[in-house]
């Protein structure tokens, strides 16, 4: 099990799905509702394969929406954040906003499937629901991620600040101090 402090930042994993990535405009919006809350630890572009589709959904084998589902994510690029808060899980599940787009446009209209979603399937992202959950999927799409080392190297670090956005990478680093001020 990974150790880590009481106060320690709590991991997730968001995707955004194709239909998003597809429009520069949507992503670019996406992106910045996660930069305005979170840290993000990593970022990638990437092509699924149908069996890596059928892993990762298999809970939901046997419901009516599996196949779909399963084609669609295969269907063209998604990017696959890590994220870091110390609310991680939770609140990029209440940014998104519930699973069914119909819900989600009268329930949370502000969120991101309430707002930018069109069907349950197409419903922009995807979120991890439990500390569990979110080891396993980040495992499945970063597996050179070590969330233990991460734990102990990097989460200190950007819990206590201070703390940078590096555009080129699309992650938050460690600022490194030393100099005399701003550059």
């Amino acid at each position: 099990s990974v150790l880590r402090s009481p106060k320690a930042l709590q991991l997730t994993l968001a995707l955004i799905k194709l239909g998003a990535v597809a429009h520069p405009l949507i992503l670019a919006a996406v992106h910045q509702q996660i930069l305005n809350k979170f840290l993000i630890v990593r970022m990638r572009e990437l092509l699924w394969r149908k069996e890596d589709c059928q892993r990762f959904y298999q809970e939901h084998k046997g419901h009516f929406f599996y196949q779909r589902l399963v084609e669609f994510m295969a269907s063209g690029p998604i990017r696959a954040y890590i994220l870091a808060h110390k609310y991680a899980i939770q609140l990029w599940r209440t940014l998104m906003g519930p699973t069914r787009v119909f819900q989600a446009r009268h329930v949370a209209p502000d969120s991101i499937r309430g707002s930018l979603g069109l069907t349950d399937t197409h419903n922009t992202t995807h979120g991890s629901d439990s500390a569990i959950s979110a080891s396993r999927e980040i495992a499945a799409f970063s597996p050179d991620f070590g969330e233990q080392r991460w734990y102990e190297e990097e989460e200190p670090q950007l819990r206590c600040g201070p703390v940078r956005y590096n555009p080129e990478g699309g992650i938050h680093c460690a600022a490194v101090s030393g100099g005399s001020g701003p550059a």
